[in-house]
């Protein structure tokens, strides 16, 4: 069995209070004492000193993964699916790793959208100067000229990207499972235009620039060796602190500050900025929607800032495991009887595909689903 750092440092506290327990009520205090010392200890700072460095491989090669012929994640030397706890007990550095891979995996959905499925990614903001901070989206290449159908695509909230309907999914399951792009080349083979969203690229990240404080003695009267003297001190001050700061948290990573991307900054934003510059100039005749979980609400949203354009181009919407809800979102009676007649929301169910499933919300039917690819069969 292994002990980690934490634990062993930990141990007399424990063994302590053990003991004072067994004693009469003239060890309360001791135990409040004991308490209250517990309660200062930061077991995640002292969980950080037992790990490996938090630094990963940038490639599914580096990490030893490769998705074969069915589109499963496999190792390529063993053939064993992604395994999470790759270190025992070190939940924190196992879940960073994971993070690090789902990077990855991104980056490799974005290339497969451009090489597989024959999309174009075109930078947001279009009129974005080249400094400023963008985001894209994916468009085959009649998205804007077909004439009759387009199809848009828009997925959840959290990690995922464009492309993506869970990340967690392509990584235990298959590609097929947890991409976009099976509807991508089966809307494509029945000849509709494609345009994939990308609602949860809202901001970019970059490194918080470093403030420097200007010391008094820099701005001091006070006599050369009398300020030469208080900066001695000032410096070894500073070494100590971050001597110990090194120790008290050795994995510190960098301080990031979000730069929001311009009428983008939100999934509901990125809707309406999609819609007005790509989806209401596409020639097609009908307009089709498929949106999963939070691509759900940021429809209706779409819908209640453009109500009469949407209704004016778009045929259907097919939603899956949708979280709107027209009374938060204060959607209007007209919008409510539209969704009724133009919506579908499948949603998870053991119940057969299509089946009808009681609804708490007047908007649009609800109807089982086993998962979001089931949806395929119905709306094509």
């Amino acid at each position: 069995m292994s002990i980690s750092l934490s634990s062993l440092i930990l141990l007399p506290v424990w063994i302590s209070m053990a003991q004072i327990q067994q004693g009469g009520p003239d060890e309360k205090e001791k135990t409040t004492a004991l308490k209250d010392l517990l309660s200062r200890i930061d077991l995640d700072e002292l969980m950080k000193k037992d790990e490996p460095p938090l630094d990963f491989p940038d490639t599914l090669e580096g990490f030893e993964y490769a998705f074969n012929e069915k589109g499963q994640l496999r190792h390529i030397k063993t053939g064993e699916p992604f395994v999470f706890n790759y270190q025992e007990d070190l939940h924190r550095w196992n879940q960073k790793r994971y993070e690090a891979l789902g990077e990855i995996i991104t980056k490799y959905v974005y290339e497969l959208l451009e090489k597989d499925c024959n999309l174009k990614k075109i930078s947001i903001p279009v009129d974005a100067t080249e400094s400023e901070p963008k985001s894209f989206i994916f468009m085959s290449e009649d998205a804007l000229t077909n004439p009759q159908k387009l199809m848009v695509l828009i997925h959840g909230s959290g990690v995922v990207r464009a492309g993506q309907w869970a990340r967690r999914l392509i990584i235990n399951e298959d590609l097929d499972s947890g991409t976009q792009i099976p509807f991508i080349k089966r809307a494509m083979d029945e000849g509709y235009g494609v345009i994939v969203l990308n609602p949860n690229e809202n901001y970019i990240e970059v490194e918080k620039p470093k403030i420097h404080v200007q010391s008094s003695s820099e701005s001091s009267d006070e006599p050369a060796e009398k300020r030469e003297r208080k900066d001695k001190v000032s410096k070894e001050t500073k070494k100590r602190r971050d001597f110990y700061e090194k120790y008290r948290n050795p994995q510190r990573e960098k301080e990031m500050m979000q730069l929001y991307i311009r009428e983008n900054g939100s999934p509901e934003e990125h809707a309406v900025y999609v819609w007005d510059h790509f989806i209401a100039q596409s020639a097609a005749e009908n307009v089709f929607f498929v949106a999963h979980s939070y691509g759900g609400l940021a429809f209706v949203e779409l819908m209640i800032q453009r109500e009469a354009d949407v209704k004016s181009k778009v045929t259907a919407v097919a939603l899956t495991d949708s979280v709107h809800n027209v009374w938060h979102q204060e959607a209007g009676k007209t919008i409510r009887e539209w969704m009724r007649e133009n919506c579908c929301n499948w949603v998870s169910s053991s119940e057969p595909l299509d089946t009808s499933v009681e609804s708490m919300l007047p908007d649009c039917p609800r109807v089982s689903a086993v998962h979001a690819q089931t949806v395929l069969s119905s709306i094509l």
